[in-house]
């Protein structure tokens, strides 16, 4: 005669069951879309590598002029070695909030403006949080020429604090609103602005050549993860659902299980 310990555990809750399967699906499919995903931006980091490495060591050529402003994009024009001649406006130099391997401080955004008549913002480089103001003003008023990387407008701010033009707190090179902000017209200013490259004099203010061209890379490892996590998923649903059909035919056919002499 059999008893309870002789018969197989019951199945769960079909509802359970499927509530359960239906979760692990659409675990699986959000797990599976974010490897995608992080392959894609692999690729383009990648990309990006290659294209910075072969611009930043071209021979200048150069900046981009009004004629030209609509059809820059980042993938033919962004790190590209460019250079230009014209003279600086230093009363309309603005401060940009930035963290470099020289400290905190700020990056000094100078509007210069071209024999052709357009203006370039040119990053002329960084200089320390206490004298920010006072460095930002000075410079020569002559015509120079400036050499660097041409750069595209950075919207909004940063990822946790927005520009506030009316305070003059920046935290990202906005190239349009910073141009608002010092009365230059929109139609007259490119769309971009350069990094200048590093002056001979390496003691001097602001201090360019700070451009960051070392990029992290941990996309792949991101990728692999999610896609272990999106197989751990599948892998426990499966067992599920043939544990589940399994103990439903044992039932179903009402056998006591073997019992070990």
């Amino acid at each position: 005669m059999s008893n309870d310990t002789d018969r197989p555990p019951h199945p769960a809750n079909a509802r359970l069951v499927l509530a359960l399967l239906f979760l692990a699906a659409a675990l699986f499919v959000g797990l599976t879309a974010l490897g995608v995903w992080q392959v894609q931006r692999l690729q383009w980091k990648l990309a990006l590598m290659e294209r910075v490495e072969q611009r930043v060591h071209a021979t200048p050529m150069p900046a981009p002029d009004s004629a030209e402003w609509s059809a820059i994009s980042r993938e033919s024009n962004e790190y590209s070695r460019v250079q230009i001649t014209g003279r600086f406006d230093h009363s309309r130099a603005t401060l940009v909030r930035a963290s470099t391997e020289l400290g905190r401080g700020f990056w000094v955004l100078t509007p210069l403006q071209t024999s052709a008549g357009f203006w370039v913002l040119v990053n002329r480089g960084f200089v320390p949080e206490a004298d920010g103001a006072q460095l930002a003003r000075l410079g020569i008023a002559e015509p120079q020429a400036i050499s660097g990387l041409l750069r595209l407008s950075e919207p909004g701010g940063s990822f946790l604090q927005h520009n506030d033009a009316a305070a003059g707190r920046w935290y990202s090179r906005d190239v349009p609103a910073m141009a608002a902000s010092v009365k230059l017209s929109a139609a007259s200013v490119a769309p971009y602005f350069i990094d200048a490259s590093a002056s001979p004099d390496t003691q001097a203010w602001p201090r360019g050549g700070l451009t960051v061209l070392s990029f992290n890379n941990h996309h792949l490892v991101y990728a692999v993860t999610w896609f272990v996590l999106a197989t751990m998923v599948a892998a426990a649903a499966a067992y599920l659902w043939y544990s589940e059909r399994h103990l439903r035919v044992l039932s179903a056919s009402d056998k006591p299980l073997a019992v070990n002499a």
